[in-house]
């Protein structure tokens, strides 16, 4: 890829649709099971709180799962996971892969291991996916050890 067709930085890469199904459902599993709790009239105050709180840890989750990013700046990238984030720099970053059946993008770095970068996922948006990974690629290839990956 050329460095014509590489995105302004820095550039934020998250998995849109995904990240809106998974709010959405969180909120609104919420706003349900709470309602349920507050109008079945058998419940107790505990019982009540039980559900709410169910509720809460369960959107939570959602919530966690919503978080995967991608941030592209002019120092390097920051990869945020579900639970972890963790700065790269450029020069770190050998290879961009997203193949055929990979469930998201993953980085070859230069200490020998591979991490992956659930920012970007084909899930329910694969062509987003495929161009949010060339354009990775073509950021990491022009600023990094200048090997060019396929």
């Amino acid at each position: 890829m050329s460095q014509s067709t590489t995105p302004t930085l820095p550039v934020t890469f998250r998995p849109g649709r995904t990240r809106a199904v998974l709010l959405t459902l969180g909120v609104s599993m919420f706003v349900v099971v709470t309602a349920v709790a507050l109008l079945l009239e058998r419940l107790g105050p505990g019982e009540r709180a039980s559900f709410v709180l169910t509720a809460a840890l369960l959107s939570g989750v959602l919530v966690l799962l919503s978080r995967p990013k991608v941030v592209a700046d002019e120092d390097g990238v920051t990869v945020v996971n579900i639970t972890r984030s963790r700065r790269l720099a450029w020069a770190e970053i050998l290879k961009v892969n997203l193949r055929p059946g990979d469930p998201w993008v993953f980085l070859d770095l230069s200490d020998g291991t591979s991490m992956p970068a659930l920012g970007i996922q084909p899930g329910i948006a694969r062509e987003t996916a495929i161009r949010d990974a060339r354009a990775l690629r073509a950021l990491a290839d022009s600023r990094g050890t200048g090997t060019e990956s396929r």
